[in-house]
């Protein structure tokens, strides 16, 4: 992943609109009515679709590379966190779209822990060359 402040930024930025913007709109799709297991698969696939275009934005200047994995999993967990809150109580604008930006920092950090996890049990394992 990326350690340059200007990319770290441009994560962090990322996916903090897109998490804010997919739970505003899953909080703007599902009603309390809606069960919570409908209201979090229509979170989840209109995750995908308002993330998509937002993460294909947002890679112009900071690369698709490191960007679209998180921004795409952002996109899913905050819409889905979105719809059955959403689904369990009203949500004002505000509070479903603080929901969706800690989402993504959340989604985000666990991206790059994860990927240095990886990157360090792969170190671990490579044979040394001599």
């Amino acid at each position: 992943m990326e350690r340059r402040p200007y990319f770290l930024l441009g994560d962090l930025t990322c996916n903090a609109a897109v998490g804010a913007l997919v739970a505003l709109a899953a909080a703007g799709l599902v009603g309390e009515s809606w069960p919570m297991v409908p209201a979090m698969i229509a979170g989840m696939l209109l995750g995908d679709v308002v993330a998509l275009p937002l993460a294909l934005l947002f890679s112009v200047l900071f690369g698709a590379m490191e960007l679209m994995v998180p921004a795409m999993l952002t996109g899913m967990v905050a819409g889905m966190a979105g719809g059955m809150v959403a689904a369990t109580r009203p949500v004002t604008a505000g509070s479903a779209a603080g929901l969706g930006a800690a989402v993504g920092v959340l989604v985000l950090a666990a991206t790059y822990a994860l990927n240095a996890y990886f990157h360090a049990r792969y170190r671990a394992r490579r044979p040394a060359h001599g």
